[in-house]
């Protein structure tokens, strides 16, 4: 694994994309991981899984996740854990920002 970032202040956060959408790289250590997610109106996460649980909050922007039996319309102030290995799916309504954690490290984002 690549040097942890235990401390990661706003302006050092390492610009990244997946899947064409643009986040940030923010603190991790050996088993944890945030990201902030820059989400643009009407982009799509298409169905995808990985082996790291991912938990997320909402800061801005409307949503549509779908994962096992959920596909909800999320919000400002909402939040969700969607286990490991779990094919799941976001689109973007309205532009905003994500907070998500990862457990384990997600090393394709390093």
């Amino acid at each position: 694994m690549k040097k942890k970032q235990l401390l990661v202040k706003l302006e050092s956060g390492k610009p990244n994309t997946f899947k064409g959408i643009e986040f940030l790289v923010l603190s991790h250590g050996e088993n944890t991981m945030i990201t902030k997610m820059l989400y643009k109106d009407n982009q799509k996460v298409p169905l995808h899984k990985h082996n790291n649980e991912q938990s997320g909050y909402v800061i801005s922007g409307t949503y549509l996740l779908k994962f096992l039996d959920y596909e909800e319309i999320i919000n400002a102030g909402d939040s969700y854990t969607i286990p490991a290995n779990v094919e799941h799916s976001l689109q973007v309504k309205t532009s905003g920002v994500v907070i998500d954690f990862f457990t384990p490290v997600r090393e394709d984002y390093l």
